[in-house]
């Protein structure tokens, strides 16, 4: 029953997330820069204050109760670097396979999105546009990559219900049920940069929503894995958390973050963080 509870949810967060986003990417307005922004800043200090204010200090909670030893910090520092490693390297090869081909992308050029068309790369349409067949196979390399990286999120939201005793009790509830929404929010413009090249190069848009609402079947995945990892031992638990606490800190310093001030830059997103930050904190402690 725990573990069909993991797939309910995370079909939710993963699949209606991305495809979601799928769907704005084939219907969207490009002048959304700031409230895409905002909601970045917004999702990232959510993240930091679940990972701060509970995965990480977990396992020290652990530490203090006997349960593990007490090197158990170090067990932390290793998983957490072992988990933002992945998804820096996911990442990357995204990148690499995205950015080289927009003519405006050269050393100079920040690594991260600083308009929305670059976020959801639609200046793939814009540089190729004449040539439908590249776009395709651009959106087709898109699904797959952002597929890969939906698993070590999923373990994430694994490993965060790991944590409960109850699980099918408190599905809705606990900092699993927090990140099931704020990866799930996250997901919205991975779904984007899917489906917007897949549209421009010809395909269909309600057949380019589902494609893109299947890149995020990984996270069902992942999370069974995280959460079957986590409930093997208390070392496996707190293995488990600090891989998924490194993964996050990725997307909220690596990706979240640089995103949101480079698409708007103002002192805003930095006030949408800082929210975000006290309402993860609040729902952590509630």
């Amino acid at each position: 029953m725990d573990y069909l509870a993991i797939i309910v949810i995370t079909l939710i967060s993963g699949v209606v997330g991305t495809g979601l986003g799928g769907l704005v990417g084939v219907l969207l307005k490009r002048d959304s820069n700031k409230i895409v922004s905002l909601l970045l800043s917004f999702a990232a200090g959510i993240m930091l204050a679940v990972v701060c204010f509970d995965l990480m200090t977990e396992p020290l909670d652990m530490m203090k109760s006997g349960t593990v030893p007490q090197f158990t910090p170090w067990i932390v520092v290793v998983a957490v670097s072992a988990g933002y490693a992945l998804v820096y390297l996911l990442n990357f090869i995204i990148d690499k396979r995205t950015n080289r081909e927009v003519k405006h992308i050269d050393e100079h050029h920040p690594q991260t999105a600083d308009d929305l068309d670059e976020l959801i790369h639609a200046d793939h349409y814009h540089s190729h546009k004449d040539s439908k067949n590249n776009l395709f196979i651009a959106g087709l390399v898109m699904m797959f990559a952002i597929a890969l990286h939906n698993l070590p999120e999923g373990m994430v939201i694994g490993a965060s219900y790991a944590l409960t005793d109850d699980l099918v009790s408190n599905l809705f509830s606990g900092s699993g049920f927090i990140m099931a929404i704020v990866i799930g929010l996250h997901n919205v413009p991975e779904g984007m940069a899917v489906s917007v090249p897949l549209v421009s190069g010809g395909m269909g848009r309600v057949k380019a929503t589902l494609l893109t609402a299947l890149s995020g079947l990984p996270t069902v995945f992942g999370a069974l894995i995280g959460y079957a990892i986590g409930g093997i031992s208390d070392m496996m638990l707190v293995i488990s958390l600090g891989f998924a606490s490194g993964a996050m800190l990725y997307v909220v310093f690596g990706e979240l973050l640089p995103e949101s001030i480079l698409m708007w830059k103002s002192k805003l997103p930095a006030l949408a963080l800082f929210v975000g930050v006290l309402a993860g904190f609040l729902l952590v402690a509630f």
